[in-house]
């Protein structure tokens, strides 16, 4: 037969399930059943647009990476040492149902807390964990890391968490990029927004504490200091009222009290927004002159400047902007955030909410330090957590107060066991230790927080060595712990069938044939042209808080500086940033080898001018320390922050850092108003250069 070449690798729809609003349509090439090539954005979805990150692209270096767990694990030596045994999976499975069922027996159901987070952002992989513990009556999960400040302070003023078609920044004449590196986290939004600016000659303006990646392509970047957004927008908008740019007619009819607003912001004036933020006040004229003048002006709010401990009240005063302009009624103009709103999910069968007990207790995610060391304001009356089980988190890493989280996973009498595809620093500590697949490797259903697409996707490739579905798992603890539900005797795609039909969408052929579906609203509904969903219709600009939180005691009635952030002190004189770096999210892509040498070893970005007063010189050592802890790493001078502000990016594993020990040592885990969260960027430090003999040697051992 004639040599034909080498045959064309298939291409098949996939769907990126990482934390990242972009959710992206995929195209994954299929060298074999069990072999992925390079994988591409799918160029037919408007959102999505052809264009992922590198690092997705790269999905095959993370699918076929040869430290991928193969066998399920027991442990074999001390909590942490990384000494396991090889066992079966009925092994596996029987000695963890064992471990909870004792744990039930000795202290009641809520002794076992299911434990998840957004490894995987899929609907049936992610969220069926909560079946289990709502059959079972296990301890609650208040998920608090990501989302509990951010989306309060944009609901505060619409009343729904949804805004403006996001695509429509591509229509835009001026695009606001508000605390988010979308260059590094979010590349359709730049895609999105430069399009603007080729097609339109939209103006980009980016608002970050730091000369980012997304900062670098700005028209205009506003580096102002962290925690300090309210004040900016304040200032701003007394500008709009006090130079013509106020939309009086469209507050009139859709706001709640705009003459109130406008009498409040009369001391909150540039000079004074200037004091707080340290930016120069012709930058905050600029700025508001700028935006007042575009109407077609779309404000992109992220995450990033809402991690501060009054994240709420500034995502909720940067929202205000376009509802004192009514940028809202132009296409390309309003607002966005999330599109969370507009999918109305019945996940009943999904996570057993049919069988949810109100009276069990909730305890929270970003506090699992504070729970696992007994803390009585987070048991309450309950009893002590004996047994875990953790899929799609790595809380060794993510989670704030370190120190104190690795106390508490290391007591001998806490039962852990750990479904993961990589050996993470939270599987070092478990009792056993279950190898999962990847995206490529099951099916599941997913919706994009940061566009308006539900979509499937299908299995590709067979799982790597032994590893299972987080279904698989699920179903098969619970037939050992005696939970019933239906939902557990369904497979991942009858219940991704039978949750789309409950909800109003097509049925499962009938998405995937169709690889996505378009859930947007129309132009009216999405800009709130037929009004806020509030009972008025009005936008508030002076929110209920207490309707969106139950902390919100001495929230302030309209939009303001809030002082209630880790301020510098003369003890603790830098406010740090834990940013996110191009190559990593959170702690997944930490060990591919691409990722990591393109970042190279853990660092934090100084000022050159308080390295030289510190001592601390380019690549030399600085400690970062306050009461919860101190860090070691390398410095990197760096002129793009404010003085007194530093930046450390990404969520490096903590042996990445030269002792061991990662950022989120000098993070707290206090609970934020109005209804908690991780307040990752608000932190106050002391730094010093290091150079002691035993640092320097210590650093020597970190291959870079």
């Amino acid at each position: 037969m004639p040599d034909t070449g080498p045959v064309k690798p298939e291409r098949h729809h996939s769907v990126c399930p990482h934390d990242c609003p972009s959710t992206c349509a995929l195209a994954v090439e299929r060298l074999d059943a069990r072999t992925i090539g390079r994988v591409y954005g799918d160029p037919d979805n408007a959102y999505t647009a052809g264009v992922i990150c590198a690092k997705v692209a790269r999905y095959a270096e993370r699918t076929h990476h040869p430290d991928r767990l193969k066998v399920p694990l027991r442990r074999s030596g001390p909590k942490g040492s990384g000494r396991f045994e090889a066992i079966s999976w009925e092994q596996a499975l029987d000695t963890v149902a064992e471990a909870c069922l004792r744990a039930e027996q000795k202290h009641g159901s809520q002794a076992v807390w299911p434990y998840f987070y957004a490894g995987t952002m899929g609907l049936v992989q992610r969220d069926g964990i909560n079946r289990l513990r709502h059959a079972k009556k296990y301890s609650g999960f208040f998920q608090t890391i990501c989302v509990n400040l951010a989306w309060p302070g944009f609901i505060a003023g619409t009343g729904a968490l949804r805004g403006s078609d996001p695509r429509e920044m591509a229509e835009s004449d001026l695009v606001v990029i508000w605390g988010t590196n979308a260059a590094a986290t979010q590349v359709n939004v730049m895609h999105h927004a430069t399009r603007a600016r080729k097609e339109r000659g939209a103006k980009i303006v980016v608002i970050d504490p730091y000369r980012n990646a997304t900062a670098e392509t700005a028209d205009l970047h506003l580096m102002l200091r962290p925690g300090t957004d309210g004040a900016l927008a304040c200032g701003v908008m007394h500008v709009l009222f006090k130079e013509g740019f106020a939309d009086r007619a469209y507050m009139a009819r859709y706001t709640d009290v705009p003459d109130e607003l406008e009498r409040h912001l009369e001391s909150r004036t540039p000079a004074w927004a200037a004091a707080i933020t340290g930016l120069p006040v012709q930058e905050i004229l600029d700025f508001a002159r700028l935006y007042g003048r575009t109407k077609r002006s779309f404000l992109r709010l992220g995450y990033g400047f809402t991690r501060s401990r009054n994240g709420a009240v500034n995502m909720h005063a940067a929202s205000c902007l376009a509802a004192v302009t009514g940028a809202w009624q132009h296409r390309g103009g309003g607002a966005f955030h999330n599109n969370g709103a507009i999918y109305h999910w019945n996940k009943t069968m999904i996570e057993g909410l049919d069988v949810v007990d109100p009276s069990i207790r909730l305890l929270d995610q970003s506090r699992v330090g504070a729970v696992l060391t007994g803390d009585r304001r987070d048991l309450g009356d309950g009893p002590p957590v004996t047994a875990m089980l953790i899929q799609n988190t790595n809380p060794m890493v993510v989670c704030p107060d370190q120190n104190v989280v690795r106390a508490g996973f290391s007591r001998e009498d806490l039962f852990t066991c750990v479904h993961e595809q990589f050996l993470t620093e939270t599987a070092l500590m478990a009792d056993i230790v279950l190898p999962a697949t990847t995206f490529l490797e099951h099916d599941d259903l997913y919706q994009g927080g940061g566009h308006q697409y539900i979509q499937i996707g299908r299995k590709l490739i067979e799982p790597v060595g032994e590893a299972r579905e987080n279904h698989y798992v699920i179903r098969e603890l619970a037939r050992r712990v005696g939970a019933s539900h239906p939902g557990f005797a369904m497979t991942a795609w009858e219940l991704i069938d039978w949750t789309l039909k409950a909800s109003g969408w097509p049925d499962a052929a009938t998405l995937a044939a169709g690889k996505w579906h378009d859930c947007q609203p129309d132009f009216e509904h999405t800009h709130y042209l037929n009004g806020f969903k509030h009972p008025d219709g009005k936008f508030r600009f002076a929110p209920n808080w207490s309707r969106v939180g139950k902390q919100a005691a001495g929230m302030p009635r309209l939009p303001d500086h809030w002082e209630v952030i880790e301020t510098a002190t003369d003890e603790h004189p830098f406010r740090l940033v834990t940013a996110p770096a191009r190559n990593y999210l959170n702690s997944s892509f930490t060990e591919t080898p691409t990722s990591i040498a393109r970042e190279a070893r853990p660092t934090v970005m100084i000022h050159p001018e308080d390295a030289g007063a510190l001592g601390i010189v380019e690549g030399g050592l600085a400690r970062l320390g306050n009461r919860r802890g101190s860090v070691l790493l390398h410095a990197r001078l760096f002129d793009g922050v404010q003085r007194g502000v530093i930046v450390s990016e990404s969520v490096w594993p903590n042996r990445a850092f030269i002792e061991g020990k990662g950022i989120n040592t000098l993070t707290g885990a206090d609970s934020p108003s109005p209804n908690g969260g991780a307040a990752f960027h608000d932190i106050a430090v002391w730094v010093r250069g290091e150079n002691a003999p035993a640092a320097r040697a210590a650093a020597e051992q970190i291959p870079a």
